[in-house]
């Protein structure tokens, strides 16, 4: 006996539901697998960047150690020559005066003091944000201009500005001595402030220069100011102390 099937609309309507249940399954199936997979990615690149702190942090450790072993032989060298003659005086003196020039000494006196901060400008222009935002090179012209004009000890949110001393921009902080900093920026600097002040404060100056792009910049003399001794590592992989004892200079081995 041949029974006919008929299709009737309730069952096309059945298929058509299967299906795109099977459908979506199939794509709930691949979301799981991808939002995993991403998952496990983050979570090795959040391992990795882990090890890299650790790593740095075991380095600034260990470098801390070097510092603290060379401040404790210098005080120990100090010690034993003030207890001879003049002249381990006189050497000590000299130390004592390298250690200033170093910025291995904290240190107090008058001077000025830098507040920046970014531009208070209303942005027009979503693509140019960075040009209202205080960047390294900002910082690095108002410290060249006060070094010009006589600073003898300059810090920057506290961290003292050496000759070794990085000043880069970090994402949205600056880096300093490998620290980093975020606005707002206080420069501090010792030295003659009538000076220093006028030297900022002048006409087509830095300061100047920043104000009219809106930045937020404060300038005012202080008389006592302290700044700390640099607490850094300075480790010299490269220069040593020359042989030649002469004021001849050579260039290119010439």
């Amino acid at each position: 006996m041949n029974i006919k099937k008929h299709f009737t609309p309730a069952h096309i309507s059945i298929g058509i539901v299967c299906l795109l249940l099977a459908f979506f399954v199939t794509m709930q199936i691949k979301s799981v697998n991808v939002i995993n997979k991403n998952g496990n990615t983050d979570k090795l690149r959040a391992e990795n960047l882990a090890m890299e702190l650790k790593n740095e942090q075991e380095k600034n450790i260990e470098l801390n150690k070097q510092l603290l072993l060379a401040k404790q032989e210098i005080d120990s060298f100090k010690e034993e020559a003030a207890k001879t003659s003049g002249y381990s005086q006189t050497l000590t003196t000299q130390l004592q005066r390298a250690e200033l020039l170093a910025g291995l000494t904290a240190v107090e006196g008058s001077g000025v003091q830098v507040v920046l901060n970014d531009s208070t400008a209303v942005n027009n222009l979503p693509e140019n944000a960075n040009a209202y935002v205080i960047h390294d090179m900002d910082i690095l012209q108002v410290i060249n201009e006060l070094r010009d004009a006589g600073a003898e000890a300059i810090a920057l949110n506290g961290e003292r500005i050496v000759s070794t001393s990085e000043i880069r921009c970090a994402g949205a902080t600056v880096s300093v001595n490998n620290n980093r900093y975020s606005i707002p920026y206080v420069i501090t600097a010792i030295g003659d402030p009538v000076n220093m002040e006028n030297a900022l404060l002048m006409r087509n100056g830095v300061v100047d220069s920043l104000t009219f792009y809106g930045f937020d910049v404060e300038v005012k003399k202080v008389n006592s100011i302290k700044i700390n001794a640099y607490t850094g590592p300075l480790n010299y992989k490269y220069a040593v102390p020359s042989k030649i004892t002469t004021n001849t200079q050579t260039n290119g081995g010439q």
